[in-house]
């Protein structure tokens, strides 16, 4: 069985066991948290779409880790002026690993 969640503005295909970064959430490692926002649930046979959302489906998940994402570089260059500008971010994230599924009735 498989779902579609939506968290920090994007959509994941999640799976029982699977272990996805998403962004930063406010709970401490090694918490349980409830992804409320589930799209779509799907056991291969049969799914159950959401308009937009499942009534009353939530996928588990237990938090792992909270980390920094790799360093990116913001370059910032005018031609012909000799004006550069380098800036660097590293976006934060937060390790789950999906560990159910609740209101499904596929």
């Amino acid at each position: 069985m498989h779902a579609v969640i939506r968290t920090g503005g994007k959509q994941y295909r999640v799976a029982e066991g699977d272990v996805l970064r998403v962004e930063k959430l406010d709970s401490e490692p090694g918490s349980s948290v409830e992804l409320g926002e589930v799209l779509m649930f799907s056991n291969g046979d049969s799914s159950q779409i959401g308009t937009p959302l499942v009534e009353g489906g939530a996928v588990t998940a237990e938090i792992t880790r909270h980390g920094r994402a790799d360093k990116i570089d913001v370059v910032k260059f005018k031609r012909r002026k000799k004006y550069r500008r380098l800036k660097g971010h590293r976006q934060h994230f937060t390790e789950v690993k999906i560990t159910g599924f609740t209101g499904a009735s596929v």
